[in-house]
């Protein structure tokens, strides 16, 4: 705990390439002797129970190899050889497995009722397949994506990775990672905010032809996907995945759009305060401009003890993250930039990449992260197939424990410290809620249209839907412009976006609730978190008795904002 910084212990996984070598040769054996023991059979089999569990055996033998080699290659993005060897080797393995989904979705009815009666706690995992049923290729189509699909989309997800891992911005003199340079869009000093901005942008523009064709590649692949999946969007997959209506994603995105005058009317007070027009290298200047550095073991500490005021069980699994290797903390050459918490598998524990630079923001980064960690420990029990939420669930425990973290500052704080402190949380919820879903707006935009767009296309799309959210309080660059090419969600996770807006205005509701109902919350919560994926985002939901189906529920959510907003209006 005393160290400086914390890096990755991976032991837990495997202790060497000559184990891991070895437990994949295992492994495929495995997979082998289940396609020959079941494949064609599944019908007549009377222990679905059993064939599920040991299908779920081999997946996360899988997962374990690939939450290996993913973690090594994120720590160091030069070991992309590495990853792509096991990358294939893994797809190679569940190719054998493949037939078991397909399998069942091809049963009669009568025979998926009995299987599904007989299958105990995967019955909702079945029920998801069926779901899905209609977007099902063949079983040898469904190989050949597999197979390629290490030379497809996420190769250039990969490529987009290793090159932002090593990209140096030269600035006054220094070369700094991304991290480090966005960072200083936070800075007191707004000269270094505009150098910064201009840096960056100046990085971003060089690379616009490489950037561009990327995220050109990544919108043929899901057109291609939409339409051999006979999808009837883009973004259908995203809200499958999810286990979510169009109409409840489209409830959330309209109330959101509908309330973008809260950020604009917080930036003209913001504009008043530090006395000139904002620009967009100006959305984070601290309002208290003095603002010291925050030292790494400074922050684990403010989110330890947020942790320990609110549940012992939190406080218990984040202690033990920061003693035992679960954590890696700093920028380093070639390491991965941004941050996450990877769930592993239940065998093992959750992983934390941070890239932390000394500010409130990164603190509030480890909360978010550690969040989505304690959330991944307690809802291992649920088992391989049903550990895993849907996004718009999952971060719901990470901006919870954001929540955590600022209630817990701010009643200690005088009442100049506390604007600065409301100012960065309203922002925080800014960015985490309104720019989520103008990213979906950009996203949408984009994906719609099937013609190869150009850099200047995308510039466009980015810079009119960002102008929606800011009106007329702040004033964007025609540098801002270019500055949707670097965020890798839109690479990695298409449609991703709109699920931090979900978790945050869920949240919202639901820290609302636990500051009415105390202890009595937190019990329910863990039990939620502890679910997992077992149960739908709407059952889950339903414990607080929220309707998420409801448009009118979002509402309760962003009155919440519009409170936070006010008391922030009251300290001025």
């Amino acid at each position: 705990m005393s160290k400086e910084k914390h890096v990755w212990d991976l032991e837990g996984l495997f202790r060497s390439e000559k184990e891991l070598k070895s437990f994949c040769q295992e492994l495929m054996m495995h997979a082998q002797e289940f396609e020959d023991t079941y494949k064609n059979k599944l019908a007549k089999t009377k222990k679905i129970y059993d064939v599920i569990k040991e299908y779920e055996e081999i997946l996360e033998g899988i997962g374990r190899v690939m939450t290996y080699a993913f973690l090594c290659f994120a720590s160091d993005t030069k070991k992309s050889a590495f990853y792509a060897e096991y990358e294939m080797l893994a797809n190679e393995i569940q190719a054998h497995i493949l037939f078991f989904e397909i399998e069942f979705c091809a049963l009669d009815e009568k025979n998926q009722k009995k299987l599904l009666k007989d299958s105990k706690n995967y019955h909702y995992f079945l029920q998801k397949l069926l779901d899905n049923k209609a977007y099902q290729l063949s079983l040898e189509e469904e190989k050949v994506l597999l197979q390629v699909a290490p030379v497809g989309v996420d190769a250039f997800a990969r490529l987009f990775d290793e090159f932002f891992s090593t990209l140096k911005v030269e600035y006054q003199g220094v070369n700094k990672s991304e991290e480090e340079i966005l960072a200083l869009l936070h800075h007191p000093d707004r000269k270094e905010r505009k150098q910064a901005q201009k840096a960056f942008t100046l990085k971003l523009e060089e690379s616009q032809m490489l950037l561009s064709y990327i995220f050109n590649m990544v919108r043929k692949g899901l057109h291609i996907q939409s339409k051999m999946r006979n999808y009837p969007n883009q973004e259908t997959f995203r809200h499958l995945s999810n286990h979510i209506t169009q109409k409840s994603v489209d409830s959330l995105i309209d109330t959101v759009n509908e309330n973008m005058s809260l950020v604009q009317k917080y930036y003209h007070h913001k504009s008043k305060i530090l006395g000139y027009k904002l620009k967009d290298y100006d959305r984070y200047a601290p309002i208290e401009t003095k603002c010291k550095p925050i030292g790494y073991q400074e922050g684990l500490e403010m989110v330890l003890l947020c942790f320990k005021e609110f549940s012992k069980n939190f406080y218990q699994i984040a202690k033990k993250a920061v003693e035992e290797g679960w954590v890696d903390s700093h920028p380093r050459e070639a390491k991965r930039g941004g941050a996450f918490s990877h769930g592993a598998t239940p065998n093992a524990h959750p992983y934390v990449l941070l890239n932390f630079t000394g500010n409130y923001r990164d603190v509030f980064t480890i909360a978010h992260e550690f969040g989505h960690m304690v959330h991944q420990e307690l809802s291992k029990k649920q088992g391989y197939l049903n550990m895993d939420t849907p996004l718009t669930t999952a971060e719901t425990a990470s901006v919870f424990a954001e929540m955590l973290l600022f209630d817990s500052i701010k009643s200690k704080l005088s009442k100049k410290e506390l604007l600065g402190i409301y100012a960065s949380k309203l922002e925080d919820i800014f960015s985490t809620m309104f720019r989520q879903v103008v990213m979906t707006n950009f996203e949408r935009r984009i994906h719609q249209d099937d013609r190869e767009l150009k850099a200047q296309d995308f510039n466009e799309i980015w810079f009119e839907e960002n102008q929606k959210m800011f009106g007329k309080s702040l004033k964007l660059t025609k540098n801002y412009s270019l500055w949707w090419s670097y965020i890798p969600h839109f690479v990695h996770s298409p449609f991703y976006c709109y699920a931090y807006s979900y978790g945050q205005l869920l949240v919202l509701a639901l820290f609302g609730l636990y500051k009415k109902k105390g202890r009595e919350f937190i019990g329910i919560y863990e039990e939620f978190l502890s679910s997992g994926g077992s149960k739908s985002p709407k059952e889950l939901i339903a414990m607080f008795g929220f309707d998420i189906e409801d448009p009118e529920f979002w509402k309760i959510g962003m009155l919440e904002v519009k409170k936070m907003l006010k008391e922030f209006e009251e300290l001025l």
